[in-house]
């Protein structure tokens, strides 16, 4: 069968499965005033009894929790102690006449529908935490939802529909040598503590896991997302010494992580990483990422019914700007519409929202909004060296107008005696072709480039990366999009400015050495990608990349870019290796 893998790292072992009993909706509408205070009742405590266990959790002293594992503890008790979901329920349950254990199901289906509909990988991983949070409530109100159980034999794989992340918190990984889910993502929180455990996993394997009963012998691939099911002896004898390798290889990769990012002829590179939070930051150094590439903000306006004040956005760019201990930090503004919807805007239905209303569009038209959010990263950045990005420019009018928005706030603040960086270097995101194409212009603009790859290949290409119709057509090795990509970095270079890359290309291995031989300066992906980018960088020379660079923009389409990088991936991992 094949997943996604999450965690890297190879696991043999025996399956144990786990079967979550979903809630249903009952149909009860309650009758009268007393039912409806008995069942809001029952909720309060119910949601009560569901902070008490994670709490409970967060005191076992035998878990010995990180600081990253409690702190998304601390996020699963702010999902079950969200007010504006309080209200919902309740309202439900008064003016809908509604169960306690409908209204919760009804309320909390809105919410992760919401995230679910989200094109960004890491806020749509947050279903999982919402989920879970629900789970805990109505198991609370005596609704059939089977918990994890901590009682597993030894060489356990768990193969399950999902994990939540508080259950992956307390598994015991002497006895849990990995585990495998239907659903989940890469950015889920129960990968990224996998990960922090040391325990292989596959998420996303589909409806063919099913087929998998307890007791099967399971082999498990966590870099390559294989799961083998019921191996003969020969198979298991190969993946032991597959084992072996990976296990030689994460201590190398993890012995990377104090070593500068620089070509072996002494060029430097800039390694950071894609955050949506301060929660984030201590992977990223723990793996060696020297910064931040891209801080989406959108996090702190999704799942509320109104938007953050200055002094809610204040303190959680401050947090960034003091955890990252002056380091980099690249704040992207307000990057709503498209596939991020805030019901609480009433942006008006559009045909095509991608389009459409969106980004610096929203800011520039709601400069209520915009002023607001820059303020609030102005007044941060005294705190840490926060730098401020623009997203989805498409004109030279489009960057002339946020700064002069930018500037009012400057002025306004200095008027009042707020502190703030008066040299705050601003840039933009080239994600548009009109942006990449006219980079030239663009570039005596700002102070820097992030290329958003995702973007700038959908619409470059005119594929929807998510209609499995065409998204065999999407691939970030089209040439025309090489030619876009490399403009944009020798037009910046002209004007002695700084261009990094914060897309899906910035991540991954094939495309390094070509980027590295475009001249790219700065990388940024999460977290987790780090130290495999790192390796490549540090192992390689400026100049051979640049040969690599002068093949490859010869060639005429993706499969031979593609199959020639691979052959020199491949390459330099015998050379690495022997």
């Amino acid at each position: 069968m094949k997943g996604v893998g999450v965690s890297p790292g190879i696991s043999i072992g025996k399956a144990f499965i786990i079967n979550k009993t979903e809630a249903a909706l009952t149909g009860i509408a309650l009758e009268n005033d007393h039912s409806k205070s008995i069942e809001t009742e029952k909720f309060n405590k119910a949601v009560q009894s569901a902070v008490n266990e994670v709490e409970a959790i967060k005191r076992n002293e035998n878990l010995a929790l990180t600081k990253q594992e409690i702190e998304i503890l601390d996020t699963q008790i702010e999902f079950l102690n969200d007010p504006q979901i309080k209200e919902d329920v309740i309202h439900k349950i008064n003016s809908e006449n509604k169960t306690a254990n409908d209204a919760l199901i009804e309320v909390f289906l809105g919410v992760s529908e919401m995230f679910v509909s989200l094109d960004d990988e890491y806020l749509k991983a947050r279903t999982t935490d919402i989920q879970d949070a629900e789970n805990r409530i109505l198991k609370n109100l005596n609704i059939s939802v089977q918990p994890v159980t901590v009682e597993y034999p030894e060489n356990t794989i768990i193969i399950a529909e999902d994990i939540s992340p508080a259950d992956t918190i307390i598994l015991d990984i002497n006895k849990i040598k990995g585990f495998a889910t239907r659903l989940g993502g890469r950015t889920s929180h129960a990968a990224i503590i996998a990960k922090a455990k040391g325990i292989p996993a596959v998420v996303a394997c589909g409806q063919d896991l099913l087929n998998i009963k307890n007791d099967d012998a399971i082999i498990l691939d966590g870099s390559s997302g294989d799961i083998i099911l019921n191996p003969d002896l020969k198979t298991i004898e190969e993946y032991k010494i597959k084992q072996t390798g990976i296990n030689e290889e994460l201590s190398l990769l993890k012995s990377l992580k104090d070593i500068p990012v620089q070509t072996i002829d002494g060029h430097k590179i800039d390694l950071f990483a894609n955050i949506s939070g301060d929660d984030d930051l201590e992977k990223v150094f723990e793996n060696g990422g020297e910064g931040v590439g891209l801080f989406r903000t959108e996090l702190l306006f999704l799942g509320r019914n109104s938007f953050p004040s200055e002094e809610e956005q204040f303190q959680f760019y401050k947090k960034v700007a003091i955890k990252s201990n002056n380091k980099p930090v690249i704040v992207r503004t307000l990057d709503i519409g498209g596939d991020k919807q805030l019901p609480y805007f009433g942006i008006p239905h559009e045909n095509n929202p991608f389009l459409g209303y969106r980004a610096i569009r929203i800011c520039l038209n709601q400069k209520d909004i915009f002023y607001v959010q820059l303020k609030a990263i102005l007044r941060a950045s005294v705190f840490g060296n926060l730098k401020i990005m623009f997203p989805m420019i498409c004109s030279v009018d489009e960057v002339r107008l946020a700064k002069k928005c930018l500037q009012e706030v400057k002025q306004e603040m200095e008027f009042s005696g707020v502190g703030f960086n008066k040299n705050v270097e601003t840039g933009i995101m080239v994600e548009i072709p009109s942006a990449a194409l006219m980079a030239d212009i663009l570039a005596k603009e700002v102070d820097f480039f992030s290329i958003g790859t995702n973007d700038l290949c959908q619409y470059t290409l005119a594929i929807d990366r998510m209609n499995n119709k065409v998204s065999s057509l999407y691939s970030h090795f089209n040439p025309g999009l090489l030619r876009l990509i490399q403009n944009v970095i020798q037009q910046a270079h002209k004007q002695n400015k700084h261009v990094g890359m914060c897309g899906e290309m910035a991540s991954d291995p094939l495309a390094t050495l070509l980027l590295l031989g475009m001249g790219l300066d700065e990388f940024s992906m999460g977290a987790a990608s780090i130290p495999g980018i790192k390796k490549i960088i540090i192992g390689n020379s400026l100049s051979g990349a640049r040969e690599i660079c002068q093949k490859v923009m010869e060639m005429d389409n993706s499969e031979s870019i593609t199959n020639f990088l691979l052959k020199e991936l491949n390459d330099f991992e015998r050379l690495h290796n022997s």
